[in-house]
C-alpha cells in the first residue's frame, strides 16, 4: 500500500477509493492498516439498498434509472454491482458499466463492477467492505446489484437495508419463485416491464402469494414499472 493512500483516500481521492477496494477484493494483507486508517473515528452511514432478480429481468437498467433519481434529489450514490467470470479468463463481465454511462461523468456517481469469482450468495465476498468504504468515503447511498436470485443467491438481504426482487412477466411461475426464497428476503417487489403483456398476472400470482401469509403480517409493496422509461 502507497503511504499517501489513506490521506488521498481521506481527501476524496476517487482513484484512491477504487483502489482502497481492489486491495479488498484482492485480500490484499495491507487492507488491516488502510481501514484502520480511513474508518477510524468515522461512523458511515450510507444508505444500503440491494436489487437482485433472474437475468434478463432489467435490473441494471432499473438501478439506473434509480441512480438518475437520487441524483435529482441531490443524494451522492455508489453501485456496486456484482457480475459474473469469464469460465476462461477468470476476469469480470462487466456489463453493467456499459449500461450505466450516462453517470461516467457525475462525480458524485461511482460504479463498480465486482466479479463474484465463484462465491455463492450473489455478491462478491468483498462487497461488505466495500461498503463500509464507501460510507467512510462520503456517499449518501449504496446499491448493490446481485448476479441473479436463487437458492443460493440471497445473500443480499443480510447486507441491504432495502431489498429490491425485480420480477418481470413470462420469466418463471409462482413455484419457482417460492423455490428460490424470494417471497422470505423481498422488502419490495418491482415488476419490471410492465408495458409487456402479461405483467398483471405476475402482479395477481404475487398478491396471492403473500395473502398466504399469517394475518397481519406486513407485506411487501408490489410495483410495477418501466425502466426505460423511468416509470414507476
Amino acid at each position: 500500500m502507497t503511504e499517501d493512500l489513506p490521506a488521498r483516500f481521506r481527501s476524496g481521492d476517487v482513484r484512491a477509493l477504487a483502489r482502497a477496494i481492489s486491495l479488498v477484493e484482492r485480500r490484499d494483507p495491507a487492507v488491516r492498516e488502510l481501514e484502520e486508517a480511513v474508518l477510524s473515528g468515522r461512523a458511515p452511514s450510507a444508505g444500503v439498498a440491494g436489487f437482485t432478480g433472474a437475468p434478463g429481468t432489467g435490473k441494471s437498467t432499473l438501478v439506473d434509472a434509480v441512480v438518475a433519481l437520487l441524483r435529482r434529489r441531490d443524494r451522492s450514490v455508489a453501485v456496486l454491482a456484482t457480475d459474473p467470470n469469464s469460465p476462461f479468463s477468470g476476469g469480470a463481465i462487466l456489463g453493467d458499466r456499459i449500461r450505466m454511462q450516462r453517470h461516467a461523468l457525475d462525480t458524485k456517481v461511482f460504479i463498480r463492477s465486482m466479479g463474484a469469482r465463484g462465491h455463492l450468495g450473489g455478491l462478491s465476498l468483498a462487497t461488505r467492505e466495500a461498503i463500509r468504504l464507501l460510507g467512510a468515503f462520503g456517499f449518501d447511498e449504496v446499491i448493490l446489484e446481485t448476479v441473479g436470485v436463487g437458492q443460493s443467491e440471497l445473500e443480499v438481504a443480510a447486507v441491504a437495508d432495502t431489498t429490491v426482487v425485480v420480477l418481470t412477466p413470462n420469466l418463471g411461475d409462482s413455484v419457482q419463485m417460492i423455490k428460490a426464497g424470494i417471497l422470505e428476503i423481498a422488502d419490495v417487489f418491482a415488476v419490471n416491464k410492465a408495458d409487456v403483456e402479461g405483467y398483471r398476472r405476475v402482479v395477481a400470482e404475487l398478491r396471492t402469494m403473500l395473502n398466504m401469509a399469517p394475518k397481519g403480517a406486513w407485506r411487501p409493496p408490489i410495483v410495477p414499472t418501466v425502466a426505460t422509461k423511468e416509470e414507476g
